[in-house]
């Protein structure tokens, strides 16, 4: 069916679910959310002025995630086209909708994910949590301390957080092979 612009319903749709997920993947980066947060997030937790957002993690606790510039640009995009699916702007409201304007569930954007890894011929295991781990393997690999990233992954105790210095450890290797003159 073709609108009054000659952009169909289906095109529309699209646009919305391109829109929608690539926030979805830039938040989930950006700010190192699990999935379940990232869908869990209501529109009074997100201040792009600031960028930052508050996420309700594990067992209710809270913390402050920060949204760099590409996911302040990705949620304003999608929020552009956020209303054609009734998608209000109350603070209580979801973030991030399906296509009746219903909160979007960690499945459905898995699902998601998994057709674009398809589309574009890449490989089908990456998932959310892989995004997460990035996030924190590229903080430590750029000098982070330990407790910052614990904080900001919304970890309760150190000993989790520190799964992900073996492999900033394997990339410090790689910097001493190929930096220090005595490596070779």
């Amino acid at each position: 069916m073709a609108a009054a612009n000659g952009i169909s319903k289906s095109d529309e749709a699209a646009e919305f679910a391109a829109a929608r997920d690539l926030a979805m993947v830039e938040v989930i980066y950006s700010g190192g959310l699990r999935i379940s947060e990232t869908t869990g997030l209501d529109m009074g937790d997100i201040d792009l002025i600031g960028g930052i957002a508050r996420v309700r993690g594990k067992g209710k606790k809270e913390r402050i995630a920060v949204l760099g510039r590409p996911s302040q640009k990705a949620l304003r995009n999608y929020f552009k086209l956020r209303s054609t699916v009734g998608g209000g702007r109350a603070p209580g409201s979801p973030v991030f909708l399906n296509k009746f304007g219903k909160r979007l569930t960690p499945r459905s954007f898995q699902r998601n994910l998994k057709n674009y890894l398809i589309a574009a011929n890449l490989p089908p295991d990456l998932t959310p949590h892989k995004l997460r781990h990035s996030f924190a393997t590229h903080l430590l690999d750029a000098g982070a301390d330990l407790r910052s990233v614990q904080e900001m992954l919304g970890h309760e105790n150190l000993s989790t957080t520190q799964i992900y210095t073996h492999v900033s450890a394997e990339r410090m290797k790689e910097v001493y092979k190929e930096a220090h003159p005595r490596a070779k």
